[in-house]
């Protein structure tokens, strides 16, 4: 009685097919995620591109964004608000280093994108926070995307940015 292999066997230049015909990787899962949370929010500042710009990218101004927050309650004393690099690459440590990244992109009172993360997510785990600043007249929109966060936390998320960034900035700027 002969065993039949399920796959034919062949020598070609003295090596076995079967061999190589096994594949290196094995596909568990599809690549396309149709269930990925992502924040969109648009909100209209009665201030210049440019001031919206250097409150979001300059430390000291950022600071007093992160102290209107109230944000800072209960930190250690001496803990830094902010830390701020203007320079693409450069990094950043916001609410007493609660929030951390990278300054992907920055583009002078038109758009900033982070690489952004909570310090308590998985190590290695970032976000993609972008800002993008729209003159209208006296005004500004900004419209603002968040993808890549852990899957279950849009809602917090949602809501952080609203009383940490948006709220804060108003005060800021008037």
């Amino acid at each position: 009685m002969t065993i039949q292999s399920p796959v034919p066997r062949r020598l070609f230049l003295g090596v076995s097919l079967a061999a190589i015909a096994t594949p290196a990787f094995t596909a568990v899962e599809n690549e396309i995620s149709h269930s990925a949370e992502s924040i969109r929010q648009q909100r209209v500042f009665r201030a210049s591109r440019k001031r919206i710009y250097d409150a979001l990218t300059d430390t000291r101004q950022f600071a007093k964004l992160v102290e209107l927050s109230g944000a800072m309650q209960g930190m250690q004393p001496g803990t830094k608000a902010a830390e701020i690099s203007p320079e693409v690459g450069g990094a950043f440590t916001i609410f007493g280093g609660h929030i951390v990244g990278r300054q992907l992109e920055l583009v002078p009172n038109q758009r900033i994108v982070q690489a952004w993360r909570v310090v308590d997510w998985k190590p290695g785990d970032y976000s993609i926070a972008k800002f993008e600043l729209i003159d209208q007249g006296a005004e500004t929109k900004l419209v603002f995307d968040h993808t890549g966060f852990p899957q279950g936390t849009a809602e917090h998320l949602a809501s952080g940015w609203e009383e940490h960034y948006w709220e804060p900035l108003r005060k800021f700027l008037t």
